[in-house]
């Protein structure tokens, strides 16, 4: 799933139930690193700032203010590295050809972050070999290797929600409340947001994920699908409410995103098994760039309805609906209701099988 990047910013927010006079010092040792600058990607208040910062040898420093303890992103040419930093002596230290394995020493949220993911070891140990084999056995075997990681990702998430209801005051409780929001549920973002204390809601990220919860609400199963308009690839405007009565499959993806298009061949056979029982598709584009956009649909022959208003990430329908990474959908009956979301693979299948079948 790509996320959009605009918003990886959100998982840079802020986390914090205190704060320090001191700034933060941030001295690196990446032996073998030969680049001659890294850029620090974190937030600052509503925005966030890119620092660039120079590596001599491997070694390097960057200072900067956190009143809050945060998630900062480094970039390398070849990847990124995210870690929590707060005011303070934090040491980051490694080789060039481990980036994945750099120790940070110093900060007490990037500890206590370690701490929680290696209490998952016993679950991600399993998911390692299950993504191996993603897409190349048979359809009964995809099915079931499927449920098995959705049963992994079950039980890491309520793993994540006893955490956070043992400790409810945590700066990095907040943020795995907020990572969940970024592309969670309602329902269940707003059950582990109100574990949290009273005093980590008040937090920047706090507020944050408050706001989230409200343009999360909007697609809550139950809700009534916006009826929009935005033009088909003939630039003339469709408007939702024509599609009344319809089971309707609203597909976001775009021209650009591998994962939409890998997802698309799965879709055209939902559509063409399905078609003639009340069920149809409607595909939302984040292009902007209508050329592509319809070049795509004809290379992956999708004969459903498509729609865009060429913005890109800005589309009016998926900011509504507070969409950040796709693919994404919303499944409406005929009476306008989400009944379903984040439909993919042999889920997808399941769910319209359990409508027509």
């Amino acid at each position: 799933m790509l996320p959009k990047a605009k918003h990886l910013l959100v998982l840079l927010s802020s986390f914090s139930l205190g704060a320090s006079a001191q700034k933060a010092v941030i001295t690196g040792n990446v032996k073998g690193l030969k680049e001659p600058s890294l850029v620090f990607s974190y937030a600052s208040g509503k925005t966030y700032k890119n620092d660039t910062v120079a590596v001599k040898g491997g070694t390097f420093t960057w200072k900067a203010d956190f009143p809050h303890p945060q998630k900062v992103y480094i970039f390398f040419p070849q990847r990124f590295i995210e870690f929590f930093a707060e005011n303070g002596r934090i040491q980051i230290a490694g080789t060039a050809d481990l980036l994945d394995k750099l120790k940070f020493t110093g900060s007490k949220t990037q500890a206590e972050a370690e701490a929680y993911e290696k209490s998952l070891k016993d679950l991600t140990d399993q998911e390692a070999p299950l993504y191996q084999k993603w897409g190349k056995g048979s359809k009964e075997e995809q099915k079931a290797l499927e449920a098995k990681l959705d049963e992994l990702r079950m039980k890491k998430r309520e793993r994540a929600n006893q955490y956070i209801a043992a400790h409810p005051k945590s700066n990095f409780s907040v943020s795995l409340v907020d990572d969940r929001a970024a592309m969670g549920s309602y329902s269940d973002v707003k059950r582990i947001y109100e574990l949290l204390d009273a005093s980590a809601k008040e937090t920047p990220t706090g507020q944050q994920i408050a706001e989230r919860l409200t343009v999360l609400k909007r697609s809550d199963l139950g809700e009534t699908m916006l009826d929009f308009t935005q033009n088909s690839t003939e630039g003339k405007p469709v408007r939702f409410a024509d599609f009344k009565g319809k089971y309707v499959f609203v597909d976001f993806w775009a021209s650009w995103c591998g994962p939409c298009r890998a997802e698309n061949p799965n879709v055209l056979k939902a559509y063409n098994q399905y078609k003639d029982k009340n069920f149809t598709v409607v595909g939302v584009s984040l292009d902007d760039n209508g050329e592509k956009w319809k070049k795509a649909i004809s290379d992956d022959h999708m004969p459903w309805t498509q729609l865009s208003d060429l913005k890109g990430w800005e589309n009016e329908l998926s900011t509504y609906y507070g969409i950040r990474a796709i693919p994404s959908s919303l499944l409406i009956d005929p009476q306008g209701k989400i009944i379903a979301k984040d439909l993919r693979g042999e889920a997808l299948n399941q769910k319209l099988a359990s409508l027509f079948e």
